[in-house]
């Protein structure tokens, strides 16, 4: 059985891929150069992902030697996603449910039909063996914008990419001749400035710290806002993305905080299982809801933001300091000092003078 490119483009659109394309297998050294520069002058910050090891990242007959084609998708997540309430919590449009569910889907189907004809074939999605926007763009699946996401016509960056390696020999499509030209809407609308003339800076990037372990640096904590996982600021300020906004009709999603603070360990990582947590370990996804309850200042959070204050993990508690002088002001002065002659861990403890710091203690109290 002969399978044409036109053959998968097909398929894939059925399954409801919005883009498609076809590249070889050869290596991305323009990619592989940016990753070496970012890793080596740290703006590819506390990740690791394809930054740990960009000559497997670059070149998939590394790890697939019998590879000849890379065939590339994209699918559009926005309308199956939902955009944040009024309030609790906000998780990205990307990650509101699975939307990798879709993604698999379609790998799935170009896989098999790949199988179908004889072919070899290995599904890569998020995977670090592939930088995938860069084969998504050699594909011409989309341009690369100035945020670094993968853009396409009609549905802008609103878009999650699947890939499949195989041996057969496809015909390649040819790279878009787009680009973003003098648009540089998501620059200002970044809340910290991490999309810079020499690309993104992960290390000022709000969803790279919500997926790094370890403690969330003071100084972003309040620009994090209600965020537990992802940032779309760069996405709703993008031009090419306004007619796929325009078409949908969002609905709304609230995570309460009160709800998801008062989860077990197990029930947290059960009601995210599509996030990327490092280690999957829960006290990340907690930490995130922590800061984020801080900084709503709603009356609800203040409750669950107490009760952390006596949590096993270090980490959590010190968060939780944090996040009640954030939310209560002066008012938080009395539990943290009352809380300061129990904590005996040093990062805790450190935690809870900073937050101590943070309000003002009230007349008479000796501080």
């Amino acid at each position: 059985m002969t399978l044409s490119t036109s053959d998968l483009e097909q398929t894939a659109a059925r399954l409801g891929a919005v883009a498609f394309g076809v590249t070889s297998a050869s290596p991305f050294d323009e990619a592989g150069a940016v990753l070496v520069e970012h890793r080596d002058n740290g703006m590819s910050g506390p990740l690791h992902f394809t930054f740990d090891d960009p000559g497997t990242a670059t070149d998939v007959t590394l790890s697939f030697p019998w590879a000849h084609s890379i065939v590339v998708f994209a699918h559009e997540y926005l309308s199956g996603s939902s955009g944040p309430a009024p309030g609790g919590s906000v998780v990205g449009r990307f990650a509101t449910t699975d939307q990798y569910t879709s993604v698999r889907r379609i790998a799935d189907g170009l896989r098999r039909e790949l199988n179908r004809a004889g072919a070899k074939a290995e599904i890569l999605i998020d995977d670090n063996r592939l930088v995938d926007r860069a084969a998504a763009a050699r594909a011409g699946v989309g341009w690369l914008g100035r945020s670094t996401m993968l853009l396409t016509p009609g549905h802008g960056p609103w878009l999650l990419v699947g890939s499949v390696v195989t041996d057969a020999m496809l015909e390649v499509t040819t790279p878009m001749k787009r680009g973003c030209g003098t648009c540089v809407a998501c620059v200002p609308a970044c809340p910290t400035g991490a999309i810079t003339p020499a690309g993104l800076d992960a290390r000022l990037c709000i969803s790279t710290w919500l997926q790094a372990p370890g403690v969330i640096p003071h100084w972003i904590r309040p620009l994090i806002e209600r965020r537990i996982y992802g940032c779309d600021d760069c996405l709703t300020s993008c031009p090419p993305g306004f007619p796929a906004m325009s078409r949908n009709e969002e609905t709304l999603v609230s995570f309460s905080f009160a709800e998801m603070l008062a989860l077990s360990d197990v029930e947290l990582l059960e009601r995210f299982h599509w996030f990327y947590i490092p280690h999957t370990d829960p006290r990340f996804l907690r930490r995130n809801l922590l800061v984020a309850a801080g900084n709503s200042e709603e009356s609800e959070a203040v409750g669950p933001i107490l009760d952390h204050f006596t949590h096993r993990s270090s980490l959590v508690r010190g968060h939780a300091y944090w996040a009640l002088a954030r939310s209560l002001g002066d008012a938080a002065w009395t539990p943290l000092r009352r809380r300061h002659a129990f904590e005996s861990v040093p990062d805790a403890l450190a935690e809870l003078e900073r937050a101590m710091l943070m309000v003002r203690a009230p007349a008479g109290s000796g501080m």
